[in-house]
């Protein structure tokens, strides 16, 4: 890796940048001290608020580190892994008072004269988190990298709905301050899809930058990334963030929605908009209202959002059904419920009074006559449903053509 120059006043002016910004290089390390000292030469030409975090190394690291004065130095005895070392970094960067960290590796990949362009990120668009997008289709990419590029941008758009550039470079611009009161989980190489994940789920923004790479020929090459097992933890991450992302995020997320748009917009903009057929959309409304219906309180959106993949219906419509179990309407159901319940019972019914105030008990105690009834319902209203936003569809196509 070639060395950066700059100028005198180029560096007094990277410098001030860096302290406008409240901004800091977190640089983390595991036995890369061959290439480590020149990283942070090549870093100290933008800014002296560098923190190297010593992830366990058990080479020359710290013979390396006492080269430099003004360095601050996270180390611990045991390599922990990439994860942890950001971790540490990121608090011990909080508790210092800045506000952002740029992160870039210590095996020479990354190159500190791309530092200018996060800065100029981070000034128009505050509070983001940025990623440094390499070039992923020069020939010194490694096939695994290439592959893990491809497969960690699928399930990022999957679980977020962005469409990413690159989610494993490591050439980073962190809020720091934004992310202090996170409870991270992950401590390898998977945190890096983990903090990129829940930050965007809490609505920091993550945006990205065009940056240079250097992959060092293979037989020089030192990496600490072990496909099999790696690749396995990032799997394991990804399979629970899109099970959290179906059972809560998206239905979190639609619900904010609808309620920054009243319902007759909603359903307006779903039920008459032309993409879906006529009979796509009426059985849409109508496993929606089933779903709501059905006797599975607290897992009926999920369900509902499940379905909907699964039988590739209107997604947006069966959730905006589906909510036809609010709060307002839960007496009307369970009353409902027990009404249609007692065609099952026969004589064993139980004459369910709308007027007395329902509890979890007398539902407990009746539980089979309104399992029965809950069924019962939503099938009838599913299919009552169904047919009359097919006739609406109908009568709206014969009268606005």
């Amino acid at each position: 890796m070639k060395p950066v120059h700059h100028s005198s006043i180029d560096r007094m002016d990277f410098y001030q940048n860096f302290k406008a910004l409240n901004a800091c290089v977190i640089i983390p390390t595991y036995n890369n001290a061959g290439t480590l000292g020149q990283v942070i030469r090549d870093v100290a030409a933008f800014t002296s608020d560098i923190i190297v975090v010593n992830d366990g190394s058990t080479d020359a690291t710290m013979e390396v580190l006492k080269g430099f004065e003004s360095l601050q130095v996270v180390s611990y005895a045991d390599n922990a892994g990439k994860g942890m070392a950001l971790r540490r970094g990121f608090e011990h960067a909080a508790q210092k008072g800045y506000e952002y960290a740029i992160t870039i590796d210590s095996d020479g990949q990354h190159f500190a004269k791309d530092i200018p362009v996060f800065l100029e990120k981070i000034a128009q668009q505050p509070g983001s988190i940025i990623i440094g997008a390499r070039n992923m289709e020069q020939s010194a990419v490694p096939g695994k990298s290439s592959f893990g590029h491809k497969f960690s941008n699928f399930w990022f758009w999957v679980e977020t709905g962005i469409r990413p550039e690159d989610t494993q470079s490591g050439y980073r611009l962190y809020p720091v301050q934004r992310l202090k009161d996170f409870r991270f989980y992950t401590k390898k190489y998977e945190f890096e899809i983990e903090v990129i994940v829940r930050a965007a789920w809490s609505g920091i923004p993550v945006t990205f930058v065009p940056v240079t790479v250097y992959y060092a020929p293979r037989e020089t090459r030192v990496s600490h990334f072990r496909p099999f097992r790696d690749f396995s933890r990032v799997s394991v991450i990804n399979t629970v963030l899109v099970i959290i992302t179906f059972l809560y995020i998206k239905p979190r997320d639609f619900i904010r929605n609808l309620r920054k748009k009243n319902f007759r917009e909603k359903l307006r903009e779903h039920l008459l908009s032309p993409g879906d057929s006529h009979s796509k959309k009426s059985a849409s409304v109508a496993f929606g209202v089933f779903m709501g219906i059905v006797p599975i309180w607290g897992f009926q959106l999920a369900a509902a959002i499940g379905g909907a993949y699964l039988l590739r219906l209107n997604k947006a419509l069966v959730i905006l059904f589906a909510n036809v179990s609010i709060p307002p309407m839960i007496p009307l159901i369970l009353y409902l419920s027990y009404r249609c319940g007692a065609f099952w019972m026969g004589h064993q019914a139980v004459d369910f009074d709308f007027s007395k105030e329902i509890s979890l008990d007398i539902i407990h105690e009746h539980a089979k006559q309104y399992i029965f009834g809950s069924m019962t319902l939503a099938i009838v209203a599913s299919a009552l449903f169904g047919v009359l936003a097919f006739v609406v569809l109908k009568v709206k196509q014969f009268f606005w053509r």
